[in-house]
């Protein structure tokens, strides 16, 4: 619910407006003066001002600078009486979002009102992939048909609607942004920003300003004040990756967001409200990091208040054909060729291989394959795998899978090690590794290009 601030000299006409926005299901606001009108952009949360020019105290045009200053995306809205449309021209000039001529139909009002709500969102759009954050219009395709991945849909489809925290755990590349973001496109929100942002990925002391912003003058740099992450998701989502990664004394703040709706800018004086859901995701052992001390407690547990555990490559195999023609024909479209199929060894060798780096390594996999391929077949000459690092504790092994899907690990953990052996005792020559092994030439060239073996 968007609120709009009404500054309004005369009673009648302010009880008018907001009677009317009230109607239309905005939350509505007013102030007597110009005066009043300034502090209360300053100490409340709004997303529209409808001012008059003419006020007592301070003027509309005071009002107008004073919202700009406090937020450069603010729209404000004057009403001129007839006589004033100069002055008011000058007011667009200089930042007004429009203005109307009394006395005016509200019903076209609320039609400036609704486009003035539009370009706000637009306009947080706009800041987002100028700041290049990827824009996904519609729903994120989640490519599976797993037990394990139906589940996590399932689930999914659950939480969206609610205003709950979710936690995200997984390793890296299982895909946990595009799961949030799917879970904002279900969710009430859908129609505002998602804001993704990387803990990991920004200095600590760089993260709190990325977050919350900063007023001017609040550190060396700081030449005017910037609007934060949070401001620019209001209404929305913000997706915080990597939260593990966060320093102590900056996760006391999120917990504060998390309990009060508010934050407060580096160098501010006053706690602004937020209406923001926070998805947050990690690849560490969370757990484990609370336990010694490098992660809240409380927030932990108000983080994870629906957490949703993202499988592993290697804990779905099945999905990997599926994912390897979703890729295929992806890369194909985007470098215009013509459509191409994996022979099966190809598939054989992506469904065994350990994948550390999950569906992020699969595409990437792909994607150089489809540049390398100039016929119609990827054939094992196009696939380059990462090398498999072996070790000799049970941690590499899925167990939370079936027994099938650890006894396919095992085979490969153990193949993978009495090849590398075998290799090192002929000193890389593959036909003698072969006869050690007993087995055929061509099927030992096969597993070590299966396992990645360098």
């Amino acid at each position: 619910m968007e609120t709009i601030l009404i500054v309004e000299d005369k009673e009648s006409m302010a009880q008018m407006l907001k009677e009317t926005m009230e109607t239309e299901g905005y939350r509505a606001l007013i102030a007597k003066d110009g005066a009043e009108g300034i502090r209360k952009i300053r100490e409340s949360r709004v997303d529209i001002v409808l001012t008059d020019l003419k006020l007592p105290k301070k003027d509309g045009m005071d009002v107008l600078r004073a919202a700009q200053e406090e937020n450069p995306m603010l729209p404000v809205i004057l009403m001129t009486a007839y006589g004033s449309v100069d002055l008011a021209v000058r007011a667009i000039k200089e930042g007004a979002f429009d203005f109307i001529t009394k006395p005016f139909d509200t019903d076209h009002l609320l039609h400036l009102t609704r486009k003035a709500v539009e370009n706000q969102r637009l306009t947080a759009e706009n800041m987002l992939l100028k700041e290049e954050f990827s824009s996904v219009i519609g729903m994120p395709k989640i490519i599976g048909k797993s037990p394990k991945i139906l589940e996590v849909a399932k689930k999914l489809q659950k939480v969206a609607a609610a205003r709950t925290t979710v936690l995200l755990l997984g390793e890296s590349g299982t895909g946990k942004e595009l799961f949030a973001r799917a879970i904002h496109c279900l969710s009430p929100r859908k129609g505002y920003p998602f804001v993704p942002i990387n803990c990991a990925a920004i200095p600590k002391e760089l993260l709190e300003s990325e977050l919350f912003g900063h007023e001017k003058g609040a550190f060396t740099g700081a030449e005017a004040r910037k609007l934060g992450k949070f401001d620019l998701a209001d209404k929305g989502t913000i997706f915080l990756d990597e939260i593990a990664e966060m320093d102590l004394s900056l996760q006391a703040k999120i917990m504060r967001v998390i309990q009060e709706g508010e934050i407060e800018r580096v160098g501010g004086l006053k706690a602004l409200p937020v209406d923001v859901r926070i998805i947050a995701a990690t690849n560490k052992d969370i757990e484990r990091a609370v336990s010694e001390g490098a992660f809240r407690e409380d927030l932990y547990y108000r983080l994870s208040v629906f957490p949703i555990k993202i499988p592993s490559l290697r804990e779905r195999r099945e999905d990997v054909p599926l994912l390897v023609d979703f890729f295929i024909r992806k890369y194909c479209a985007e470098m215009k060729t013509a459509a191409k199929e994996v022979s099966k060894e190809v598939l054989d060798m992506l469904v065994s291989h350990g994948w550390k780096g999950n569906v992020r390594e699969l595409e990437n996999t792909i994607e150089r394959a489809i540049i390398l391929c100039e016929g119609a077949t990827v054939t094992p000459e196009h696939i380059s795998l990462s090398p498999v690092t072996v070790k000799s504790s049970l941690e590499t092994l899925p167990m939370d899978g079936t027994l099938g899907d650890t006894s396919k690990e095992a085979l490969r953990l153990a193949e993978t090690r009495r090849i590398k052996k075998a290799l090192e005792e002929t000193r890389g020559n593959k036909s003698r590794a072969a006869e050690l092994l007993s087995v055929s030439y061509k099927t030992l060239l096969t597993k070590i290009k299966e396992y990645g073996i360098e």
